[in-house]
């Protein structure tokens, strides 16, 4: 017999008899709510919002880390994608050709030849090409970038070994680069100046010096540059012992920044910088007036003033 316990508050509990007929109904109501309670699931919630993060692709395998510069043509202002050694020498030669030329500006792109060759390659426009590297230049030549006799010799460059003005190494000669603890910074060698670096220090090892030379000042090398100009800042900011980098580099920077120690040219590496006009330029006849510029007295002059070599 089903029986209920209830009780009032401080009354002992007393019991309740229920008849067959309501006993079978309460079970009938306690099984169904058991069942109902199985079958049942709460309500699903809502999943946690998420919040989207904005990722940076990583660069394509095989290019350059250098972004692509945003330029336009313009009929008023040349683009001019130009060696970085040539950083020294640019706002002067700016500044002359607009006044030889005026109503006419040139926008500089200073950057590594090895850069500049992929940022056209990739769609960056330009007017004009400076390069320091006549392979990227016959390379992007054999590709049909510039327009047919356009390319030339601008000028030349040598390379200089630079210390910082304190000289805390005490390097006096080339043979103190094999010398333990001494740090050098020097190019890539996909970098022009890393190229003419390179042939140097073999020429110096078969000349003057041999090949334990050779190898001993490899290692002191700490940093490669992807610009020539990123030698000498870690050379001014005596982050480096020593670096190697182009004359006219050297020539442009104010006095008492370095001291340095030239090469002789029988050692040297002569690096030839070209010239030629894109196809791509829709300022033709500006470009043109620019090339005639750098080739002519004037040009060669400011070049000449920041230690590029005349032709």
């Amino acid at each position: 017999m089903l029986s209920i316990l209830f009780r009032r508050t401080g009354e002992p509990a007393m019991s309740m008899h229920i008849s067959p007929y309501v006993k079978g109904a309460l079970c009938l109501v306690i099984l169904a709510a058991v069942l109902l309670a199985g079958c049942t699931s709460p309500s699903p919630q809502p999943a946690p919002a998420t919040t989207a993060m904005a990722t940076t692709p990583a660069p394509a395998a095989g290019t350059t880390g250098t972004p692509k510069p945003v330029y336009t043509a313009s009929s008023g202002n040349l683009v001019v994608f130009t060696a970085a050694s040539l950083s020294g020498a640019s706002k002067t030669i700016g500044t002359s050709f607009t006044a030889a030329n005026p109503g006419h500006n040139v926008a500089f792109n200073l950057d590594g030849t090895q850069a500049l060759k992929t940022q056209i390659e990739n769609g960056a426009y330009a007017d004009v090409f400076i390069s320091a590297s006549n392979s990227y230049t016959t390379a992007l030549q054999n590709e049909g970038y510039f327009v047919n006799g356009t390319v030339k010799k601008l000028t030349t460059n040598y390379v200089i070994l630079i210390l910082p003005a304190s000289n805390p190494a005490n390097i006096t000669s080339m043979a103190d680069l094999a010398k333990p603890g001494v740090k050098i910074a020097m190019e890539a060698k996909e970098v022009p100046a890393g190229t003419a670096t390179l042939a140097v220090l073999a020429n110096l090892a078969n000349s003057t010096y041999d090949q334990a030379w050779k190898n001993a000042t490899m290692k002191n090398v700490v940093t490669y540059e992807t610009s020539e100009p990123a030698v000498a800042t870690k050379v001014s900011l005596g982050e480096v012992d020593a670096g190697f980098v182009y004359q006219s580099t050297y020539s442009a920077a104010a006095p008492n920044t370095y001291k340095a120690i030239t090469i002789a040219k029988k050692d040297n590496y002569l690096q030839t910088y070209t010239i030629c006009i894109l196809n791509e330029s829709t300022n033709k006849d500006t470009a043109a007036l620019f090339e005639d510029y750098m080739l002519s007295p004037a040009g060669q002059d400011i070049l000449s003033q920041y230690g590029f070599t005349l032709l």
